[in-house]
């Protein structure tokens, strides 16, 4: 396949192409998430001109129009034309996962996306170069304190938030139920942020005891901005690396360890592993590399955002494993969702 492929390219790089382009077909999405084109488009309920939305979101009609058609040409909106005039509607992709109300709506993620991770990404090859981060060369911050970074201001605190609860909103159920977890009768999900995975934790098992726990600051905004009414989790604010880890039957750790380097990783895990119960657990959640480092391709790409962007990478399970049992965990187990997280669970 891939000596056909190689072939193919070298008559016309389609593929190369392709991938060179690729920026360009994430900001067109970007920018019309960012502009409010699918929010307004769910609302109506007609297609609508160019015209139409351009007054609507006060942009200009050509740039508007030409936004739009490139929408319907990567298959997110559909059009018709009548009397010489191009009418646009959204599709069911669109309406599910990029207008904002939707229940499933990826738009903190894409947000997120766009203001932070875009300009991370454009200093890459320095990311690459120097091995580490380029907080201070994108945001002027010190490269050491990544989540000083994440956290600069609490518009972008909450624009990281906005994008875990997108994440589990998406992947949270396909992890929970990756294992069946019913036999941990307390569970704490350390740095659960939103509280989103927390919540599909509650929903799979109802007769279990879910705990968030968070640096104090992240507690107090996702009471405030993410709290839901007859709310099935709990919330506990604390320093997971410094100071008291609560009892549990069950840790979570989902997109944790893929922040740190193995030294520190492995001091978290420790910790976890001195106070939690015989007989229980730690759940990680990451993009799982393949062995053979053929991918998945979204992994490795995670994997380069983690350089460019925090002090940790995506590892292969057999890292995972070794770390676990390094720090005394065994009976470790490895599920892959084929989505884009996947789930270890490893016994006391």
């Amino acid at each position: 396949m891939a000596e056909h492929l190689s072939q193919s390219e070298l008559d016309y790089p389609f593929k190369l192409l392709e991938y060179f382009n690729g920026f360009r077909v994430s900001k067109v999405i970007f920018s019309a998430c960012e502009l409010g084109v699918f929010d307004l488009l769910l609302k109506s309920q007609e297609p609508l001109s160019a015209q139409h939305v351009a007054r609507e979101l006060s942009t200009s009609v050509d740039g508007m129009e030409s936004l739009l058609d490139a929408l319907v040409g990567i298959e997110i909106l559909e059009v018709e034309t009548t009397d010489g005039t191009a009418f646009y509607s959204s599709t069911d992709v669109a309406n599910l996962y990029l207008a904002k109300g939707s229940v499933k709506s990826l738009h903190d993620m894409i947000v997120y996306y766009s203001q932070t991770i875009y300009p991370l990404w454009n200093n890459m090859a320095d990311a690459v170069r120097d091995g580490k981060n380029q907080n201070e060369k994108t945001f002027g911050l010190p490269s050491e304190e990544i989540f000083q970074a994440i956290y600069r201001s609490e518009e972008e605190m909450l624009k990281f938030m906005g994008l875990m609860n997108s994440s589990w909103v998406l992947d949270g159920h396909d992890i929970v139920t990756a294992f069946n977890l019913s036999c941990f009768q307390t569970i704490v999900d350390l740095g659960g942020c939103t509280g989103a995975l927390a919540r599909e934790v509650a929903k799979a098992y109802p007769s279990s005891s879910v705990t968030v726990f968070d640096l104090p600051k992240i507690i107090e905004t996702a009471q405030k901005h993410f709290c839901q009414e007859n709310d099935a989790v709990s919330f506990q604010s604390g320093d997971f690396f410094e100071g008291e880890i609560p009892p549990a039957d069950l840790y979570v750790l989902a997109r944790i360890i893929h922040d740190w380097p193995e030294e520190k990783s492995l001091k978290l895990l420790k910790r976890i592993y001195d106070v939690c119960k015989p007989g229980g657990g730690v759940l990680l959640v990451e993009a799982l590399l393949f062995e053979n480092r053929r991918g998945p391709v979204m992994a490795q790409l995670f994997s380069l955002n983690m350089l460019v962007q925090t002090e940790g990478k995506e590892r292969p399970p057999s890292d995972y494993t070794h770390m676990l049992e390094k720090t005394g965990f065994s009976n470790v187990q490895v599920c892959r969702t084929g989505k884009s997280y996947d789930a270890i669970l490893a016994i006391r």
